[in-house]
């Protein structure tokens, strides 16, 4: 089903076409893990909505408007099945150990190089606000206009700018003994 854009097969999905959506499924799955991700901090979780959230699409495929860009409208649900699961998963666990502090300049983690720069922009965006890292990770890494971040986060695209902003100034403020260190 190459060269037929999302509109069309979710049209055919929406006739009850499962190879349609199974098409679907195949575009969007890694852009939905990521998603879910941004919003989990978790690889099994993040599969885990993306999951439920591809679920929720099939279930509510006849109510997508063709007229209207797909991808936003799924990472919506993907977004909302993530929020969901998340806060399923929070009443039944505690806090993971995972994120512990950036090892100082003294610290042997820091000299045998374990803390490498992947792991502390994980860690430095885990410390924002779960609205200001959707809005970084999908304007920043994934390349989509403000626009299309508050279609899919359901806000006012002013509010995906100061997001952006925000979460662009508290990461520089977090990250900043990464650039001392370069510096060095």
């Amino acid at each position: 089903m190459t060269g037929v854009d999302d509109s069309a097969l979710a049209a055919q999905a929406a006739a009850g076409d499962p190879e349609a959506f199974g098409e679907l499924v195949a575009r969007h799955a890694p852009m939905a893990r990521r998603v879910a991700h941004a919003v989990l901090e978790n690889e099994q979780d993040a599969d885990d909505a993306a999951q439920e959230g591809f679920l929720s699409a099939w279930q509510a495929i006849r109510r997508y408007d063709p007229r209207r860009a797909f991808r936003p409208w799924l990472m919506q649900i993907v977004v909302n099945a993530a929020r969901d699961l998340r806060r399923r998963r929070k009443v039944r666990t505690t806090e993971p150990l995972e994120f512990v502090a950036a090892a100082s300049r003294d610290d042997p983690a820091h000299e045998a190089g374990a803390l490498d720069l992947g792991d502390r922009l994980r860690a430095a965006l885990a410390e924002l606000p779960e609205r200001q890292r959707l809005a970084v990770v999908l304007f920043d890494a994934e390349g989509y206009p403000q626009a299309e971040i508050a279609k899919m986060l359901g806000i006012p695209e002013g509010t995906v700018k100061s997001d952006v902003f925000h979460g662009r100034r508290a990461l520089r403020k977090l990250l900043e003994s990464v650039k001392e260190e370069w510096d060095d």
